[in-house]
């Protein structure tokens, strides 16, 4: 009983890691994403562009956000 239980706070670690990551402000964004395309698709609109579109857009935030301090001097 002992293992199943370490096995699954090894996976909810896992979990948590891969989804937020070192920057939740994403995951959140598409989290969000995710629910505005649920409440547009309810109400007879097309949304299939709005999480892709999101995505790339908050990859390029993260990747802002990470660059070292010597880049952003230049």
């Amino acid at each position: 009983m002992k293992t199943i239980r370490s096995l699954a706070v090894a996976m909810a670690r896992f979990l948590y890691d891969f989804i937020f990551g070192d920057d939740p402000s994403v995951a959140l964004v598409i989290l969000l994403g995710l629910l505005a395309t649920g409440w547009l698709i309810s109400n007879a609109i097309s949304a299939w562009w709005l999480v892709p579109l999101l995505a790339i857009a908050m990859t390029g935030v993260s990747l802002w956000r990470t660059r070292t301090p010597r880049s952003r001097a230049r």
